[in-house]
């Protein structure tokens, strides 16, 4: 059953675009939209650079949320009151929206889901148990996040498929030529991040798309570390399916988008059974709905999605095109600063890389130099990032990770860099 486009009635909150104009990246006006960004920990300003975990939330995403709750709240769907059509209304902008941020072709192509981790659960069990059998092999990289090797093991144990790693070099970029000696006959799906959450590392899609593609094998991205500094295009990626998650991307937690081609959409079997992902129940049996709403068991993430639509709004406005290039440069003057520090290590150079640092300094465990910047009011990730092959493979226990968002700055950069120089020597 096709459901018709939706749009919400909601006034959008001028984003700083808007405010300051479409030819300047405003840093300062954006982190004005930020509330928790202005504020102090252990009485030093907060350094914020935990991105790649969670973004920060602007105000137009707490706000959208909160005039939901306030005003317009009510569960979606079925619902002929005006309460339940406000609130369906402003859930199912969301998809067009997604749609719009991955330029899908249809609304049609994109399933929400409560975050990437139950969309990679949902391909498995849609598609893998549906599809794959004893023998059958998934490539996947050394860099993955557990949320894309974790069900694949599962459905090895449980089926007999095989899980092929692609290696990365010392650098951390994809080995290409690796990837092509993998793909074989019995290539059934490769899945593998867009970036890496650890290292940074852009994968080249386009490219892996076309060598599995000349094979007939269909191609499956993990997008929540590439979606969020960078533009993405899923038809001219031409992949099969792409996967992100909405609090990394200034939105709220509790909710994740799937695109799929319709093809495959239609080819996989639902997750999980209950209310509104059917067309009809009797003690018979029952019928489904078309895809992607036969994914979509039980009262959704309502407020989430008002929350993640007012985020794509957000950065939409300002342009994932001038976000990268600020991001970007941040990378680049970090990288220049931590190199300096001696003693300091960073892992992951490879040729393209999203604004992700992760580093070590020699005799400092990762979670002290953790807890020390934070003394300092610096936020940084610690620990093995969900990655724990990629961290066998680095030789390292644990590392600590930057990871930079729109709204930082040069100057926090420095902040982060005296940090580390003052952690050293209370941890030396």
């Amino acid at each position: 059953m096709t459901k018709p486009a939706l749009k919400t009635d909601m006034p959008d909150a001028a984003p700083p675009v808007a405010r300051h104009g479409a030819n300047t990246f405003d840093v300062e006006a954006i982190r004005a939209d930020f509330p928790a960004l202005a504020q102090e920990i252990n009485g030093k300003p907060l350094t914020y650079l935990d991105n790649g975990a969670s973004a920060q939330k602007p105000r137009q995403v707490i706000d959208a949320m909160s005039r939901l709750l306030e005003h317009d709240y009510s569960n979606v769907h079925r619902g002929v009151h005006t309460l339940s059509q406000r609130s369906t209304e402003q859930y199912e902008a969301v998809r067009d929206k997604a749609a719009a941020f991955l330029n899908a072709p249809s609304r049609e192509n994109i399933a929400i889901t409560r975050n990437a981790t139950e969309a990679f659960n949902l391909v498995m069990h849609g598609y893998g148990r549906a599809h794959l059998n004893a023998g059958d092999e998934i490539i996947i990289t050394e860099m993955e996040h557990h949320a894309n090797i974790v069900p694949w093991q599962m459905l090895a144990t449980e089926r007999g498929v095989v899980l092929r790693v692609i290696p990365i070099d010392d650098r951390g970029n994809f080995q290409m030529d690796a990837f092509e000696q993998l793909l074989n006959p019995k290539t059934k799906l490769v899945s593998v991040a867009h970036a890496s959450n650890v290292l940074g590392t852009i994968t080249p899609a386009r490219a892996i798309v076309e060598r599995a593609h000349a094979l007939g094998i269909p191609v499956l991205f993990d997008g929540s570390q590439a979606a969020i500094h960078m533009p993405v295009d899923v038809q001219a990626l031409d992949c099969d399916l792409y996967i992100f998650t909405g609090h990394k991307l200034y939105g709220p937690t509790g909710i994740g988008i799937m695109y799929g081609k319709e093809d495959i959409l239609d080819r996989m079997q639902p997750f999980q059974g209950g209310g509104d992902m059917i067309e009809r129940v009797s003690f018979d049996g029952t019928t489904f709905k078309n895809a992607p709403y036969k994914f979509e068991a039980g009262t959704p993430p309502i407020t989430e999605g008002v929350g993640l639509a007012a985020a794509i709004d957000y950065v939409s406005a300002i342009g994932m095109d001038r976000i990268s290039a600020h991001e970007h440069e941040l990378l680049l003057y970090a990288t220049e600063r931590l190199k300096a520090i001696d003693g300091l290590t960073i892992y992951g150079e490879a040729d393209h890389k999203a604004a992700i640092i992760s580093f070590a300094v020699a005799g400092v465990h990762a979670h002290d130099m953790g807890t020390i910047l934070d003394r300092f009011g610096v936020a940084v990730r610690v620990g093995k990032h969900c990655a724990e092959p990629l961290m066998d493979r680095l030789g390292v226990t644990a590392t600590a990770r930057a990871s930079f968002g729109m709204y930082n700055t040069r100057g926090e950069v420095d902040r982060l860099a005296e940090a580390i120089e003052k952690a050293k020597m209370l941890l030396g």
